[in-house]
């Protein structure tokens, strides 16, 4: 199994399995869409993550017709939504291994989790 964030492709790969003109990578570079990976000669490498994300970015514009401000506002929240999605399943992960503990135990650091939960993890929400 390959790591999906390992950068594998250069520009003209991701450009032709994409059916995109460089160009277009360059400027979704440009706007802050993407951010591939450099090389020590400044090449840009995409992974899979990366492509995946391209193709998302075409599937809104080209399918759905949403502009480029918010094919922007769709990634930011979706990334968002994903920081969120791991901070419960770590959460749930901690409360599942407190049940575990003695009824003791469980008492004295009922509150703990609350407070750990959210003083460690949680940032306001930046929309835009």
């Amino acid at each position: 199994m390959t790591d999906k964030g390992k950068p594998l492709y250069m520009i003209g790969v991701v450009s032709d399995m994409l059916k995109l003109h460089p160009q277009t990578l360059r400027f979704y570079e440009k706007k802050g869409l993407i951010q591939p990976s450099r090389t020590v000669g400044r090449t840009r490498m995409y992974s899979a993550e990366d492509v995946e994300e391209i193709a998302r970015v075409v599937r809104l514009t080209r399918d759905l017709g949403v502009n480029l401000a918010g094919v922007e506002i769709i990634l930011k929240m979706r990334r968002r939504m994903l920081e969120m999605q791991k901070q419960i399943e770590e959460l749930l992960v901690y409360v599942r291994e407190d049940a575990t503990q003695p009824r003791e135990n469980r008492e004295r650091r009922a509150g703990e989790a609350l407070v750990r939960a959210a003083s460690g993890h949680l940032r306001p929400l930046d929309m835009f």
